[in-house]
């Protein structure tokens, strides 16, 4: 329970509409989409960053934990209450506050949609290039807090690539502003790439000056289908060799393609294991030999299409619906986006196929290949103990696996409470002991978020 003069004290800081205790409205924010639960014992709606400093400097006072989050879309449960507390929501902060063409920069609050400052920034001829798949409904400061990629992350980086500056306030109540305004800037530590990626441990961002990109001249899409995963992976490191680089290199698995197929029977070639669903953008000039450069790259003994999309807005629309798809048939499958260097991959999907088959699991992968980025899904009776366990150890494998590949744990998703009690897989004791060292240092009271990224214990 929270202490009475706590309540009393948030009572003063927001009217009644912006702050719930009962419990029934609580569970909205009990999880995200780790289908994890653990409920608050309150939610609070701030709209300022004067607000968010009120309620953090009280939390701190209380020693209350406070747990930040923007619409919930995160799959690593980085954003749910495991330990109670204060549930932070920034969903009503939505005020974009400046479009600045001639600089090239959106300055907004965390609450706005990826999907809004996409809206905003298109009518001038830009965007703003991290694209997951949840953009529609992801805030900015979700996206941040996780260092978002999606597929264009390939050529365009992801979140960390595309910020300027923050304003965020400390679990100690007080205000920062790190970063600048322009594209160049190296006056004191970088504290904005330290604070993107961190999951709301380290301080609540309460402003972003985001870096805006010109929206390409034009766009082609390229679908090839192959007999066999090795032809696909062979294809995959022949693309990414040439100069020209595409803007989104997707790779789907047989079991991919089979829930696709479900879905959208006509789609796909009937013999097809694997495929890439590739983009490529440029000038009109630059394009076709782009394009023709990827055709050529395509080709294997193991190929059996391989050409220019007519509708790439009907293939992004079938890439983007796997996750729900899976959902639906393993509403408990195990979801890691490990990522693992590009020349490895036809290494890293063999051995994850020879795992899965060892531990007995169903396996379905599909992910941004052209980086790496491979969501692993391993989809489990949660009914079953013996498959979970089977699950857990053929998990355990697959990590290591990423790790002696001189891959990560983690490409987008973050490490929240899901990947936490694997993480000194890939960093080693000294690095590991200077991260809580900083969380020490940003959080005293350990009330931000607490429990998220470090191992228990």
């Amino acid at each position: 329970m929270l202490p009475v003069e706590f309540l009393s004290a948030l009572n003063n800081i927001l009217p009644p509409d912006r702050l719930y205790t009962d419990p029934v409205d609580c569970y909205t924010y009990a999880y995200d989409n780790s289908r994890k639960i653990f409920p608050p014992q309150a939610v609070v709606f701030p709209l300022s960053t004067s607000e968010v400093q009120a309620i953090v400097s009280l939390c701190n006072q209380y020693k209350v934990p406070l747990v930040p989050r923007g619409r919930g879309t995160g799959t690593a449960g980085g954003s749910i209450p495991e330990q109670g507390g204060v549930a932070l929501s920034l969903e009503r902060m939505l005020k974009i506050i400046s479009v600045d063409i001639a600089n090239r920069v959106l300055v907004a609050e965390p609450g706005v949609l990826n999907q809004t400052v996409q809206d905003t920034a298109r009518p001038y001829g830009f965007f703003w290039p991290p694209d997951p798949s949840s953009a529609m409904y992801s805030s900015i400061g979700g996206n941040i807090a996780t260092s978002a990629g999606g597929p264009h992350a390939v050529k365009y980086g992801t979140t960390r690539d595309h910020v300027l500056g923050l304003k965020a306030v400390t679990a100690a109540g007080k205000i920062i502003r790190t970063g600048c305004y322009t594209t160049k800037g190296v006056v004191g530590y970088d504290l904005t790439r330290l604070l993107i990626g961190s999951e709301g441990t380290l301080a609540v961002i309460t402003e972003a000056t985001l870096k805006l990109t010109a929206l390409p001249g034009a766009v082609a899409g390229i679908t090839a289908y192959f007999q066999d995963l090795n032809s696909c992976t062979r294809a995959i490191v022949q693309i990414m060799s040439l100069p020209q680089l595409p803007s989104a290199l997707e790779f789907l698995d047989a079991g991919s393609l089979n829930l696709i197929r479900n879905r959208y029977p006509d789609m796909l070639p009937q013999q097809a294991n694997a495929m890439l669903m590739i983009e490529a953008d440029g000038s009109e000039s630059e394009l076709a030999a782009t394009i023709s450069a990827i055709l050529n790259a395509c080709k294997s003994d193991g190929l059996i299409q391989a050409r220019q999309a007519e509708n790439i807005a009907a293939l992004w629309k079938a890439r983007k619906a796997l996750s729900p798809l899976l959902r639906e048939i393993a509403p408990k499958k195990i979801n890691e986006d490990v990522v693992v260097p590009v020349n490895t991959l036809p290494e890293f999907l063999n051995t994850l196929a020879q795992l899965s088959h060892q531990y007995q699991i169903a396996n379905v992968n599909f992910g941004h290949a052209g980086n790496g980025n491979i969501h692993v899904n391993l989809l489990i009776n949660p009914d079953d103990a013996n498959e979970a366990a089977r699950a857990a150890q053929c998990l355990d494998k697959i990590f290591d696996l990423v790790i002696r590949l001189n891959g990560t744990l983690s490409g987008e998703h973050g490490i929240g409470s899901e990947k936490r009690d694997f993480i000194a897989k890939e960093i080693d004791p000294s690095t590991l002991g200077l991260m809580k060292d900083i969380k020490s240092l940003f959080d005293p009271n350990n009330i931000l978020n607490p429990g998220k990224l470090f191992p228990q214990g």
